[in-house]
């Protein structure tokens, strides 16, 4: 079986080297916009080799897309008008409305499965890239009534390969609730990240006093914004509902703590404080693609 990675960075490049160690590919291919990346992923044995756009979608069995979901838009149909019949073709991608829309009336629609495989860091590139990253981790296949059961179940393999559970959901209802438990964060993290460096001109302050809690606070915001910025534009209406709750449960603590009602602050953080009981015992009802 061959694949072909498309986007050789963190999840492109953490998928491949799992892949690889698996045995679920004889022959693994790269494509990259960026010739260093693409070179880099060969030196790391991410890849075999790096191929031409047309020669490695064409003959492989696979194509990952690993790529911004800006990008993935416009390449998605192009890549559905060339890959072989009985070629699966998945994404990576942090939005799914708009690109299942992308293909929605395509001829190979059958042979995509919308993905989100939900694992990351902070890092990019292909040095960012290490085995076991999906291990244990959640994925969300979107519209699987549109994808075919041959498309499925080598999809279902693949993420069960790479050690993840499987769970199914509309576009829609994916893209409401990435934007809490995941865009979201990440806003907050470049705003904090962009405050503290707008009050302390002086980065010798930051580092002698930021602590455990500042740097785990603000460890999204090293993300790149290469990514980042198309998933929030793509995003952006559940996104700026999110944002929309987040401001108003700012103000309200600005507020309070204004008029130095140190008693209500407190019930606002106790109430926080059930975050940890509901994170400590997620147990998501998860089902494999088989």
């Amino acid at each position: 079986m061959k694949i072909t990675v498309v986007g050789l960075g963190l999840i492109g490049g953490c998928m491949a080297l799992d892949l690889r160690k698996a045995g679920f590919a004889d022959r693994l291919a790269g494509v990259d916009l960026h010739e260093a990346n693409g070179r880099r992923a060969v030196e790391l044995g991410l890849v075999d080799a790096i191929e031409p756009e047309d020669k490695a979608l064409s003959e492989a069995d696979v194509v990952i897309l690993a790529i911004p979901v800006n990008t993935m838009n416009a390449l998605l149909p192009q890549v559905l008008d060339v890959i072989k019949k009985g070629a699966l073709v998945i994404d990576t991608g942090s939005t799914k409305s708009m690109i299942c829309r992308s293909v929605s009336n395509h001829e190979n629609r059958s042979q995509f499965v919308a993905s989100h495989p939900i694992a990351g860091t902070e890092n990019s590139g292909p040095d960012a890239a290490f085995p076991g990253l999906f291990q244990g981790m959640t994925n969300i296949i979107c519209e699987r009534e549109k994808s075919s059961e041959e498309s499925l179940a080598l999809a279902g393999k693949l993420f069960n390969t790479l050690g993840m559970k499987t769970i199914f959901m509309d576009p829609d209802e994916h893209d409401k609730h990435v934007a809490y438990v995941s865009h979201l964060s990440h806003v907050s993290a470049f705003l904090l990240g962009q405050t503290v460096l707008d009050i302390e001109k002086d980065e010798k302050n930051i580092f002698n006093l930021a602590g455990s809690g500042l740097a785990s606070t603000v460890r999204l915001a090293k993300s790149s914004p290469d990514m980042w910025a198309p998933i929030f534009e793509q995003n952006a209406e559940y996104l700026g509902q999110a944002l929309a709750e987040y401001i108003m449960h700012l103000q309200r603590f600005h507020y309070q703590l204004m008029k130095r009602n140190t008693k209500e602050l407190y019930r606002v953080m106790k109430e926080a404080n059930k975050i940890r009981k509901v994170l400590d015992g997620l147990n998501m009802e998860t089902t494999k693609v088989v």
